[in-house]
């Protein structure tokens, strides 16, 4: 696991062992925040043994910045925390998160003392501002990757801890493009001084407008090749001919994962197209195209997808008692 110090008392960890998956720590004079949880137990108790036993103080929060498993499975392994998050992280977890762990571990004997640790303060509209010492911590909503997606903006020294909302391949696979777009284009609006993306390197402040753009330009791009696809007798065929360089990306991101990823886009976006636009209702609306395809198990069928997000206006469960939140309900 590779750690860096980002700014004083705030840090970046990365695992080596899983998609390049990050995670955070916020140090104040008498307690931290930590911020995702990687997605193996070890890394995790890496982690908490850092602040713990290396720094010196108690993780007073933890805050996953969605429900996915690498980043927060790890739950437990920060007992005495106190656990924030979406209010449809919570659900996701419960309602999925269990039954995917319980099956994960007939596979992987790392994951046998791991347990589902549901967050305990969640919300899903405004802000919410978490004060450490002389930083304040505003906890974003940012849906892009995710429905239940948040991010953290470390205020003073301008650094966000943006989860999957932005990440070196941007990873289609429950929003709406566009939404995704629109988040990307706010984070780079943020004048920040570093991103540190949900997986994947830091960007430092001179590297945000290209980053942002790069990613933007790449799902326009996909949405393009989705679009044409439609069009086509054969769209996997067509698809298949859209590696990710010919996408606008590079295939060295996220430790080889990169081309997994990108197919994994392709198919999403095209099933969006297809929900939004449907397909053509007669032969003449069709375009030749090519043979070979590898996309052809993965589109067995196209589903008239419901690409909404999940329902955002579950109850929130706030401690009404915490002295250490601001909550912002505009």
């Amino acid at each position: 696991m590779q750690r860096e110090r980002i700014s004083e008392n705030v840090y970046w960890f990365q695992s080596e062992v899983y998609a390049q998956v990050t995670a955070g720590v916020i140090v104040g004079p008498q307690w931290a925040v930590v911020v995702d949880t990687l997605a193996m137990p070890e890394e995790s108790k890496q982690i908490r043994q850092f602040v713990t036993e290396t720094i010196g103080v108690p993780i007073r929060y933890l805050i996953n910045t969605h429900s996915h498993a690498d980043h927060a499975w790890g739950n437990c392994y920060f007992p005495n925390a106190t656990i924030i998050a979406h209010t449809l992280c919570a659900k996701n977890l419960k309602e999925s998160g269990i039954e995917a762990l319980e099956a994960t571990k007939k596979q992987n004997p790392a994951y046998q003392n791991t347990e589902i640790v549901l967050p305990h303060l969640t919300f899903a509209h405004g802000e919410m501002t978490l004060k450490i010492g002389k930083k304040n911590l505003i906890i974003l909503l940012t849906p892009g990757h995710s429905a239940d997606g948040i991010s953290v903006f470390v205020e003073e020294d301008r650094v966000l801890f943006a989860g999957d909302a932005f990440m070196a391949i941007p990873q289609l696979n429950e929003s709406h493009y566009q939404q995704s777009i629109d988040v990307i284009r706010k984070i780079g609006d943020m004048g920040l001084e570093n991103i540190v993306q949900g997986h994947g390197d830091i960007i430092l402040r001179g590297e945000i407008e290209e980053a942002v753009q790069e990613n933007i330009t790449y799902i326009e791009n996909i949405h393009e090749i989705a679009r044409k696809a439609t069009r086509r007798r054969n769209p996997a065929d067509y698809l298949n001919d859209f590696d990710i360089e010919s996408s606008g990306k590079s295939r060295v991101y996220l430790g080889g994962l990169a081309e997994q990823l990108h197919k994994r886009n392709l198919i999403w976006m095209f099933k969006q197209v297809v929900a939004a636009e449907g397909l053509p209702k007669s032969d003449d609306e069709y375009e030749d195209e090519p043979e070979e395809d590898d996309f052809e198990d993965m589109l067995q069928s196209v589903d008239q997808m419901d690409v909404e997000s999940l329902n955002a206006n579950s109850n929130d469960d706030f401690y009404p008692d915490e002295d250490d939140f601001e909550e912002d309900s505009d």
